[in-house]
């Protein structure tokens, strides 16, 4: 089993930069994918970005690409979301998700979220 933490959620004037992340434990995520997920109220969760084990892939929503960082410390089995640049619609409570599979499309562990929250 892995046990997914978030952290680093608050609340930021629009344009300011928060840096969120995802610890893991239970296993080391070995050849895992991990994502990042956001889900906004009343609205679908959605994808936020997604990096490789290696961290030489990674993947953004168009809506975040330029402002938005995912990286990774396999060491400390932790992953990182830098945002930059915020936006009152980036407002949302921002999960991590592990994918075992590692093709970027089967998470199977997910965290409880963090909010962020962008006054304008």
């Amino acid at each position: 089993q892995v046990q997914l933490v978030e952290s680093g959620g608050g609340l930021v004037q629009a344009g300011g930069s928060l840096r969120l992340s995802c610890a893991a434990s239970g296993r080391t995520l070995i050849g895992y994918v991990m994502g990042w997920f956001r889900q906004a109220p009343g609205k679908e969760r959605e994808f936020v970005a997604a990096i490789s084990w290696s961290g030489g892939t990674t993947h953004y929503a168009d809506s975040v690409k330029g402002r938005f960082t995912i990286s990774r410390d396999n060491a400390k089995n932790t992953v990182y979301l830098q945002m930059n640049s915020l936006k009152p619609e980036d407002a949302a409570v921002y999960s991590c998700a592990a994918d075992s599979s590692g093709t970027m499309k089967h998470y199977n562990y997910w965290g409880q979220g963090t909010q962020v929250t962008v006054s304008s």
